[in-house]
């Protein structure tokens, strides 16, 4: 990999990881339904305008549209409203690496090696030792509630990964643009039943006042810098090197993560977070390490949203 593709890789990164950072600004002033409604919203008309439909069924594009858009940021962004600290909710949701593994294996009938049960085992020790270290200290519940936001996405990988089986060299990018459109309308059903029928309105009118600005902006910073910016140059990586050599750089993300909210919010993890967060992406790296001869597409997804072919793929 050259320099300037090494600079990129992390220009990508650090786009992710404040990513996060903007989903806290966003989420302490809209309700959590009616944001992440409008966080595929305003991507889901201009793609379902000006970009073509993949040539994938439709109902690959329902799997991943489910799985990556509603369940996980319905989970995720009530999960960081309860009290999911910013830092540690991008490092628990690498939770959807094993979850993908193993849902390849369930439903897919994908052959999972040693090394990835071995890793599978050791993300789920780390993941025990960050329940534990939040159980000590306040409610397990934002832990869980992130847990299944990953579980989400591996759902929503499993639909992209069938995509691509089903028609080899689909464009990613447009892949995942295309799946925008399925979660709005029942995010937004969601908001108006639990939220309130008049609440995200609301909050979205007074976005536009000098005191709703950051979480303008930050909507924007996801659809715009996070998603099609970070997608695009993800995507441009994959399509010249092999995903065993970019996606590692998916594994820094909680790090920046953890930094900016360290250093933007005041959250300063605790030892035993920590050392859970290093124990988690170690068995999650093992867990969806390269096989040594490709046999299937492997689709991972980031935070923002795109599809990664092959190997260990994105975060999220």
């Amino acid at each position: 990999m050259t320099n300037r593709d090494r600079l990129l890789g992390l220009t990508v990164v650090l786009l992710w990881g404040l990513n996060f950072l903007a989903i806290r600004v966003g989420l302490d002033h809209f309700p959590p339904f009616f944001f992440a409604a409008l966080r595929f919203a305003v991507l889901a008309v201009p793609a379902l305008l000006f970009i073509p439909r993949p040539p994938v069924r439709m109902r690959w594009i329902l799997l991943y549209g489910t799985g990556f858009g509603i369940l996980q940021f319905a989970f995720l962004f009530t999960a960081m409203r309860v009290g999911m600290p910013t830092g540690l909710a991008s490092l628990v949701l690498q939770s959807s690496a094993p979850f993908t593994v193993l849902l390849g294996t369930l439903l897919l009938g994908e052959r999972i090696r040693p090394v990835q049960i071995a890793g599978i085992a050791v993300a789920v020790a780390g993941m025990a030792v960050i329940g534990w270290d939040r159980l000590a200290h306040a409610t397990l519940l934002p832990v869980l509630l992130t847990l299944a936001g990953g579980l989400g996405w591996a759902f929503g990988n499993i639909g992209a990964r069938l995509a691509g089986t089903e028609t080899p060299g689909v464009n990613p990018l447009h892949l995942m643009l295309w799946t925008t459109a399925i979660p709005p309308v029942p995010l937004f059903a969601l908001s108006a039943f639990a939220e309130g029928p008049t609440t995200g309105a609301r909050a979205l009118a007074e976005a536009f006042t000098p005191a709703g600005l950051p979480a303008l902006l930050a909507l924007a910073y996801i659809a715009v810098l996070a998603t099609v910016v970070g997608t695009g140059l993800w995507t441009y990586l994959l399509g010249r090197y092999p995903a065993g050599l970019v996606a590692p750089f998916s594994l820094l993300v909680p790090i920046v993560g953890i930094a900016a909210a360290w250093t933007f919010l005041g959250e300063t993890p605790t030892t035993l977070s920590l050392i859970g967060g290093v124990v988690v992406l170690a068995g999650a790296f093992a867990a969806t390490s390269s096989r040594p001869r490709a046999t299937t597409v492997n689709a991972r997804i980031e935070p923002s949203g795109t599809p990664a072919m092959a190997g260990t793929g994105r975060p999220a």
